[in-house]
């Protein structure tokens, strides 16, 4: 029996069920969504009221966890083969399947038109082109090419550019230099952890860089990625998203994980990459908090 048809276990209490069915919604990945989709709104000019800027950003972070639910649903049987995530609710068959594709399924109907009312419906048209693509394209493309790394980063750096719209109504300058930002972000980010977890992948039967390219060119790209970063940040500030304090910290930011991500160049094993991976969430966290108090 596969973890595909297995039903789901005895659960222990109606609280490790509801802590299971959130888990669906990978909360780490839904909390960096909230994070960049409150930094869209809060950089764009304009105001559309704390009410609606709330309801924006909760209706975003239910599209992304039912996408997520979605793909749990999808890889149950990679993630069963693989260390890092065979605990997860549905390979340890704590809960059963259907739930995950009934709310991944289910969610977005709901949330889809709520963001379309509070926000415009160019924000719940972005959110719907951030569920295909990481739902339809970037799920099952992991299992045949690396260019999912490409395709993955796609919804990863809508939510700010949602923000951005849900205040404009408009796809200008600024929201895309948002997006990009988390576009080029995202890509030394999950190089590192194809490099760190490279045998994990290797079980799951995912074709991800290190694996296909090797650790060598891997860490070229990291070093390259990290590089491209810079400059990528620093476009808000003549596009008059950020001031001159954010430009200054985004500036020191970038060139110290460029230096890290140089230095790696060369070394062997997963220890510099997992700490270059947990380098990258630093360097956006304050990369963000830099935006908020140093906005225009």
């Amino acid at each position: 029996m596969t973890i595909a048809t297995a039903p789901a276990r005895a659960r222990s209490s109606p609280l490790q069920y509801a802590k299971d069915v959130l888990l669906l919604a990978k909360p780490r990945l839904s909390g960096l969504v909230i994070l960049t989709s409150t930094g869209g709104l809060a950089l764009a000019p304009g105001d559309i009221g704390a009410a609606r800027a709330i309801l924006t950003v909760l209706a975003t972070a239910a599209v992304v966890g039912a996408a997520n639910a979605l793909n749990c649903w999808m890889e149950r049987d990679i993630d069963a083969r693989m260390r890092r995530t065979r605990d997860r609710p549905l390979p340890a068959g704590r809960i059963d399947p259907f739930t995950a594709l009934g709310l991944g399924i289910m969610v977005p109907v709901f949330a889809l038109p709520v963001l379309a009312l509070v926000a415009n419906p160019l924000t719940a048209a972005l959110a719907f082109v951030a569920i295909v693509t990481y739902v339809v394209i970037y799920t099952p493309m992991k299992q045949r090419s690396t260019l999912a790394l490409l395709v993955g980063a796609v919804p990863g750096a809508i939510p700010p550019l949602m923000g951005w719209t849900a205040v404009t109504g408009t796809l200008d300058s600024g929201g895309l230099a948002l997006f990009a930002l988390l576009f080029a972000w995202q890509l030394p980010h999950f190089l590192a952890v194809s490099l760190y977890l490279r045998e994990d992948y290797a079980r799951g039967g995912l074709r991800v860089f290190s694996i296909v390219h090797g650790e060598r060119a891997t860490r070229g790209w990291i070093a390259a990625t990290s590089v491209v970063l810079v400059p990528v940040s620093l476009a808000l500030v003549p596009l008059h998203v950020a001031g001159r304090m954010y430009g200054a910290v985004a500036g020191l930011l970038g060139l110290a994980l460029a230096a890290y991500a140089l230095a790696g160049i060369g070394r062997e094993g997963g220890r510099w990459a997992r700490n270059f991976f947990l380098a990258t969430i630093l360097y956006l966290t304050l990369l963000f908090v830099a935006l908020f108090l140093g906005a225009r």
